[in-house]
């Protein structure tokens, strides 16, 4: 199944547009949401009321005129509904890049970047403390790593990233996969059995059926789970013990990693993992569904771009 790739509608202000100014209102019939919840972070105070201008030949967006809001004060989406036959999405195989979104919409790579990731934040899931099984469900746990194969890096880059053989140049990630539902990933510093077994605890309920191949790690589980262990040395199926949901989800991941997005920064990787996870667990919805659950996400949530490369103060 091709995943969604939600196209969310971004107010931008510009400054010094030679064009005729009139009171913004949205169209009939289109919803308008607002961003924040509550008040306004950091809001600045503007004068009158808010003026929307349309660009000329000077500032096209894809070819056509753009509309440019200021003196917001209250920050909106507004939502317009697709007509005839358009859906109102755009469908891709495996996400789609910055590169290729600032081609199509006449932005810098920079700015497509910076929206992509604050979709990204609109997509991640805190799971609001809930844990995974109940007790009668069945749980896979496994782990992965991420990271590029030296012979494809340019030398620069190999000297720069590669500075060992195997697996310690390379992020370690973790997934649990309640079977019938959900996944969740995350990045861990390593494959530690302090460290596996604490996600374990924390996402899945005691009790559970809980089945992980045979890394050591996870030796002293089965007294509060009903752990098994399915060896990938002698078999990777024992009846119903096996990982090959999580091994599906990585393939996945992998796939648009390596085939979509090329490279991505360690810093950033959970960020792909919650893109991954989102459209995983959202699969049987509707195209129209996930691009409502996406757009809800965007409420109360904020990054700036000094945040997104680590340097905010």
């Amino acid at each position: 199944m091709k995943p969604l790739l939600f196209a969310l509608s971004v107010v931008l202000v510009f400054g010094g547009l030679s064009a005729q100014e009139t009171v913004w209102r949205p169209l009939p019939g289109h919803k308008q949401m607002p961003i924040w919840p509550g008040a306004v972070p950091d809001p600045q105070p503007v004068a009158g009321p808010e003026v929307a201008k349309t660009t000329g030949k000077e500032f096209l967006v894809a070819g056509r005129p753009a509309v440019g809001v200021s003196n917001v004060t209250q920050p909106t989406i507004t939502v317009y509904s697709p007509q005839g036959k358009n859906t109102g999405a755009a469908v891709v195989g495996n996400g789609i890049s910055s590169c290729e979104i600032a081609r199509a919409l006449g932005l810098t790579q920079k700015t497509a970047w910076f929206m992509d990731h604050r979709i990204r934040l609109s997509m991640q899931d805190d799971f609001a403390g809930t844990k995974m099984g109940s007790g009668s469900g069945e749980i896979e746990a496994d782990e992965s790593f991420i990271g590029g194969k030296a012979r494809n890096m340019h030398v620069s880059e190999r000297k720069r990233r590669i500075t060992w053989t195997g697996t310690k140049d390379k992020t370690a990630v973790m997934g649990i996969l309640e079977r019938g539902g959900k996944v969740r990933a995350t990045v861990v510093p390593n494959r530690r059995k302090g460290t596996l077994q604490a996600e374990v605890r924390k996402h899945v309920e005691a009790g559970t059926a809980l089945y992980t191949d045979a890394l050591l790690s996870y030796e002293g589980l089965a007294g509060e789970y009903a752990h098994q262990v399915v060896d990938h040395a002698v078999q990777y199926v024992d009846g119903r013990v096996h990982t090959n949901g999580l091994e599906n989800f990585w393939s996945l991941l992998k796939r648009g990693i390596s085939g979509t997005y090329v490279s991505v920064e360690p810093f950033h990787l959970y960020r792909y993992l919650d893109e991954q996870a989102f459209r995983f667990n959202n699969r049987k919805l509707t195209d129209a569904d996930r691009f409502n659950m996406a757009l809800m996400g965007v409420v109360g949530k904020r990054i700036t771009y000094q945040e997104l490369i680590g340097k905010a103060s």
